[in-house]
C-alpha cells in the first residue's frame, strides 16, 4: 500500500465470534468491515463460511465478499489488490476500515506485502499436477522433499494443492 491508513484488524480461530465482533466495531465507531477470509470471497458459498445476514450487511457495509466464482483461482495477490482498494475508499468517506477474518496470508499480506518474486507459472503446475495423476501426489511429495525438505515437512503427503504451489 503506498499511503499508511489506520485500520483496526480482527483475527482469531474458526467460529470464535470475529464477524459479531466487527459488526458491534463497526457500529462504535462508524467503521465498514473488510472481509480477510478465505472462503467468503466466493458467491454462493453462504454455509459454512458464517457470512453475515443481509441485515448485518444492510446495517454495517461489508467489501471483499462474494467477489470471486467458486470455480476460479483467487490468489492472495487478488485479495491483497481489493481489500487496498475498499481500504483506501472507506478511509477516503471518513470511515474506519475494519479487517476481520481468520485467513493468516491475507493479514500477512496486508500488513507486511507480498513476494516480489515472479508470479506463479500455470504451465509449470499444470505439469506438476499431471505428474501427481500419473505417479501419485507422495511421488510428487518425495520429490518435493529432496527440492526443499523444509517446505514438505509442513505439508502433508497427499495436499496435491499446496505441494504444487
Amino acid at each position: 500500500m503506498a499511503e499508511a491508513v489506520p485500520i483496526l484488524v480482527i483475527t482469531g480461530q474458526t467460529a470464535s465470534g470475529k464477524e459479531r465482533l466487527a459488526v458491534e466495531v463497526a457500529a462504535r465507531v462508524g467503521g465498514e468491515i473488510l472481509s480477510a477470509d478465505s472462503m467468503k470471497v466466493y458467491r454462493g458459498m453462504d454455509i459454512g463460511t458464517a457470512k453475515p445476514s443481509p441485515e448485518q450487511r444492510r446495517a454495517v457495509p461489508h467489501h471483499v465478499m462474494d467477489v470471486a466464482d467458486p470455480a476460479e483461482t483467487f490468489s492472495t495477490a487478488r485479495w491483497l489488490e481489493l481489500a487496498a482498494a475498499a481500504i483506501y475508499d472507506v478511509h477516503a468517506r471518513g470511515r474506519t476500515p475494519i479487517v476481520s477474518g481468520g485467513t493468516p496470508l491475507y493479514l500477512k499480506a496486508l500488513l507486511e506485502g507480498l513476494f516480489e518474486g515472479p508470479s506463479a507459472d500455470a504451465s509449470i503446475r499444470a505439469g506438476l499436477r499431471e505428474e501427481a495423476r500419473e505417479r501419485g501426489t507422495p511421488a510428487l511429495h518425495a520429490r518435493l522433499s529432496e527440492i526443499d525438505p523444509a517446505a514438505a515437512r509442513r505439508i502433508h503427503p497427499n495436499d496435491l494443492r499446496r505441494i504444487v504451489r
